[in-house]
């Protein structure tokens, strides 16, 4: 009988930037400021194919690019490339056509009025040179720091060489540090394999947008992830759809895609006693219109052992509102390598398989789907037994310090522990910060949403926060409508945490079960889009933070963890497992031992509740839910 873990979480939804993968340990701290983003826009001959939505691909483009110009921070940096207007699409043009790139805006302090009047004047005609244009594009940001590219295209390029995703590696391999973004417009399969592969070796994102009605939900979410995201979200990694042929995931971050109803396998070699942390990330966009019956997404997780045997663990994430935009997370903790046995018990290669089961209306076909991967030793001495005390929130003062928030888990701006620090969060922003925790602290914190002057119908949003342990497992999260006047979360005591000990894993309480680890913990800020539009203005946030408990030696390891428990320390580059398979090959198994109707019936459930209970005018609720065997802890025995 499989063990079944069944979620669904409550939080407000909100526009999320790509969330994805743990940061580096000694990052510093980021100043305010957004990272230089260039646009490059597809004006070949194809874009003017007629769209259902908007006329032309081009006319849909160009009103994508105007909405995110209206909305985009005035403080960021933006400019435009465009290839394919100065030449036809005739064999004998196609030298000139090739090389037909310009770059029409700079990436400076965003002027809305000439950015808006250079996307205006451009008329499609011409070839497809994506390479040269990323070429170009990267060589007109600046030559240092956080830079980003955001690439719309209809199709393949039709000029190479020079291949585009060999110029994306070319650059990423020069240390140029620029994360592209590409969205595919309507794009077939070898398109979107190309465009993928561009996003993949620089850290960035690939989204589909099947016609302009999408492109334009999708092309302002993904510019406000390049403005915000300053680090690579992961290692290109590809999963498979039979678990024979899945890549073998070292500890670390990876990012891949995955499609709607698709399943993606990946292998972990896991060390003899040692415990395994898999964690699947995806986030939606923001999409209009859809039916709050329908707006579901799920996403699964299963264990296989040798031979493809199901380990009997089934995680079932759930996702209300999720056309508001939210972040979804699935994680595991396996432990079955501490046991003895076959098959799903004692060291070997293990098989994770994450499926996008259930997608809302109106979601594009394929998502990133972003994967942290931990190997933990055993321990020969656990440490100090579990103390359930929370931490209390110290009285803080003062202006506070200037932090950034990241859109993703990856490039959460750092907390420096105890006091308070300031931001500000747009409507539709998903921000993360990072506190790090060592053996015997807690943490205690509040966010307050300041007033940002608006009042009246269409200006209600909604304000989220949520706390996250190191792989990214959410611990507590609160919510309540926001009118523009000042208000705090959480509403009642401050969001706390015990101290961090090894044996909180097995301790009476579920939530100190999940503080069973040191590390970086993730709080995450939201804000809600408005219900109108023009109603966008920023957010003034203050995190009240209090990091308390003295440092303790924490548990000893019966072996070192060379590279660290994620991969934190070791090379950044993908490694094949040193451990054989355990027993034979087999075919693929099935994704689920558990019968889809009992999906279905949650499902229902939810959306039942969301016709029932919503908070100012119908502002939609996320809830999560964990149920665990009642004999088994998350992370068992020690």
């Amino acid at each position: 009988m499989s063990r079944i873990a069944k979620t669904l979480t409550a939080v407000a939804a909100g526009l999320v930037g790509l969330t994805l993968l743990a940061p580096p340990a000694g990052a510093e701290q980021q100043a305010q400021e957004y990272a230089p983003t260039m646009l490059v826009l597809d004006a070949s001959g194809s874009m003017k194919q007629a769209d259902p939505t908007r006329g032309t691909k081009m006319e849909a483009a160009k009103h994508a690019v105007r909405s995110f110009v209206t909305g985009a921070p005035n403080e960021s940096k933006v400019g435009l490339t465009v290839y394919g207007t100065g030449t036809g699409s005739s064999d004998a043009e196609k030298a000139a056509g090739c090389q037909d790139v310009r770059v029409l805006r700079g990436a400076d302090t965003i002027d809305k009025p000439a950015l808006t009047a250079a996307v205006d004047g451009i008329q499609p005609s011409g070839y497809t040179p994506i390479g040269t244009s990323l070429r170009k594009a990267a060589e007109a940001l600046p030559k240092q720091g956080p830079r980003s590219i955001v690439l719309v295209s209809d199709g393949e390029d039709t000029c190479a060489p020079p291949d585009p995703c060999e110029v994306a590696r070319e650059l990423n391999q020069q240390g140029a540090k620029i994360v592209m973004h590409a969205i595919g417009f309507g794009v077939d399969a070898k398109s979107r394999s190309q465009l993928t592969c561009i996003a993949q070796v620089t850290g960035g994102t690939y989204t589909d947008a099947r016609d302009g009605g999408t492109l334009g939900r999708v092309l302002p979410r993904v510019t406000a992830t390049a403005l915000r995201n300053y680090q690579p979200a992961g290692l290109p990694i590809t999963g498979t759809p039979a678990y024979s042929t899945a890549p073998v995931a070292a500890p670390g971050q990876y990012l891949d895609t995955i499609g709607q109803s698709e399943t993606r396998f990946y292998a972990v070699d896991v060390p003899q006693g040692a415990t395994a942390y898999f964690t699947g990330t995806m986030s939606f966009p923001r999409i209009t219109g859809v039916s709050r019956a329908r707006d579901i997404n799920t996403l699964q997780l299963q264990v296989f052992g040798a031979g493809g045997e199901d380990c009997g663990v089934f995680e079932n994430e759930m996702a209300t509102s999720s056309s508001d935009g939210v972040a979804l997370t699935a994680a595991t903790i396996w432990n079955g390598a501490a046991k003895s046995g076959s098959g799903c018990r004692g060291g070997g290669r293990y098989y994770f398989a994450l499926k996008w089961h259930i997608a809302s209306d109106g979601m594009p076909e394929r998502l990133p789907l972003e994967l942290s991967v931990g190997v933990e030793p055993a321990v020969v001495d656990a440490g100090p037994a579990p103390v359930l005390t929370k931490a209390a929130l110290a009285e803080q003062s003062g202006p506070g310090t200037l932090v950034t928030g990241g859109g993703s888990f990856n490039v959460a701006g750092t907390l420096a522990g105890s006091g308070r620090y300031t931001d500000t969060v747009r409507p539709g922003e998903f921000l993360f910060y990072r506190v790090r925790l060592e053996w015997g602290q807690g943490l205690a914190y509040r966010v307050h949403y300041g007033d940002n002057g608006q009042r009246g119908p269409g200006t209600i949003s909604n304000v989220t926060t949520a706390l996250y342990n190191p792989f990214r497992q959410e611990i507590d999260s609160d919510g309540t409508a926001y009118t523009g006047s000042s208000v705090e979360l959480p509403s009642s005591a401050a969001a706390a945490l015990v101290p961090v000990r090894y044996k909180n894993r097995v301790a009476n309480d579920a939530d100190a079960r999940k503080q069973g680890m040191a590390g970086w913990y993730y709080i995450a800020v939201k804000v809600g889009p408005t219900s109108a539009s023009g109603n966008d203005a920023p957010v003034p946030v203050r995190i009240d933070l209090t990091v308390s408990g003295n440092r303790e030696e924490g548990p000893r390891y019966a072996s070192p963890s060379i590279g660290g428990v994620f991969g934190e320390n070791a090379p950044k580059q993908p490694q094949q497992a040193p451990l054989p398979a355990v027993g034979a090959q087999q075919p693929a198994p099935a994704t689920s031992s558990t019968d889809n109707s009992v999906v279905w019936i949650i499902v229902a459930a939810a959306a039942g509740a969301l016709l029932v209970a919503g908070i100012a005018g119908g502002l939609a609720i996320r809830r999560r839910r964990n149920r665990q065997s009642a004999d088994q802890s998350p992370w068992g025995t020690y």
